[in-house]
């Protein structure tokens, strides 16, 4: 597969299921990559993987998650040792322990509702930002409980993804107002928690979002309000941000813009990053966690 096959089969995955995660639409590309690959050596094959995964981080979807489940995917199928002789026995065990790791993310979004609904009381009052999957499947999991309450969502300019959300919340019969972004600290006083989601959780224990999510974060702690993310593992990013500044380029813009080399002062930045100061708890597969928690769930992932 060459760059155009694989960015191809990457768009296509996620056309056909528009509620799968752009890093798991990455990881079932990468197993089509590996099927295909003519590669005769172990080596040969991690490095056009690496490439393949540059690849796909220069789409116009957000990298962060893209390039943390990547980086994850090929360090869980090259880690254990391959004692095959025959190197198409070494490819065939890749691409089945790349099956189970594609399996086991695919599964993360369900284990986090079950851990973050029983969170969501009877009668209360929650404000969220933006469309995420992951927390969409927490209310309607809650929903599914016959749980009662309301959900006020950010209009979340510049693609005003806020509108999605609400529709399907709509549908899911949970009742949802769209607010303006600017709207968030005025009616913070009437929510009783902000659950927002996560392109990439550093190792602070800080979080990257859709821009927006940062001011969310120092309103709902003026106001003393528990604000809750939610996050599958496969998005936990080997990263140390101190301020917005050291957030890279590259998960704050798309890859056609900083292509176009235009000046980015004049461009708005997509995501900003969230200090651990700001967040109460995080909602994860692996378990419910303090931000402080982050970094020893890091060093596990990644040993």
């Amino acid at each position: 597969m060459d760059r155009e096959e694989v960015v191809a089969s990457f768009m296509r995955c996620m056309e056909e299921d528009p509620d799968k995660s752009s890093a798991v639409a990455a990881i079932h590309t990468l197993i089509d990559f590996l099927k295909v690959n003519t590669a005769e050596t172990l080596s040969g094959l991690r490095a056009q993987l690496k490439e393949c995964i540059d690849w796909l981080t220069h789409t116009d979807f957000m990298v962060t998650s893209v390039s943390s489940g990547c980086e994850l995917f090929l360090r869980f199928i090259t880690l254990a040792s391959l004692e095959h002789s025959n190197f198409q026995e070494c490819k065939k065990t890749l691409i089945e322990r790349g099956q189970l790791f594609l399996n086991k993310v695919a599964k993360a979004r369900q284990k986090i509702a079950k851990l973050g609904s029983p969170f969501i009381q009877d009668g209360c009052t929650i404000l969220t930002h933006s469309h995420s999957r992951v927390v969409l499947t927490v209310l309607q999991e809650a929903a599914a409980y016959k749980k009662r309450f309301n959900v006020y969502i950010t209009e979340s300019c510049p693609d005003k993804s806020g509108y999605i959300m609400a529709n399907k919340l709509r549908e899911a019969g949970i009742p949802a107002t769209v607010i303006l972004d600017a709207a968030a600290g005025y009616i913070m006083e009437k929510v009783d928690m902000v659950i927002v989601g996560a392109e990439g959780v550093v190792e602070s224990g800080g979080v990257i979002n859709k821009i927006g999510t940062y001011q969310l974060g120092v309103c709902a702690k003026a106001a003393n309000k528990p604000l809750y993310v939610l996050a599958e593992s496969f998005k936990f990013v080997r990263f140390y941000p101190l301020n917005q500044h050291d957030v890279p380029n590259e998960y704050r813009y798309r890859a056609s813009t900083l292509k176009s080399k235009i000046d980015l002062q004049d461009e708005h930045p997509l995501t900003d990053y969230t200090p651990p100061a700001f967040i109460t708890l995080i909602f994860t597969d692996l378990g419910v966690l303090t931000p402080t928690a982050i970094s020893d769930e890091l060093i596990k992932l990644y040993l």
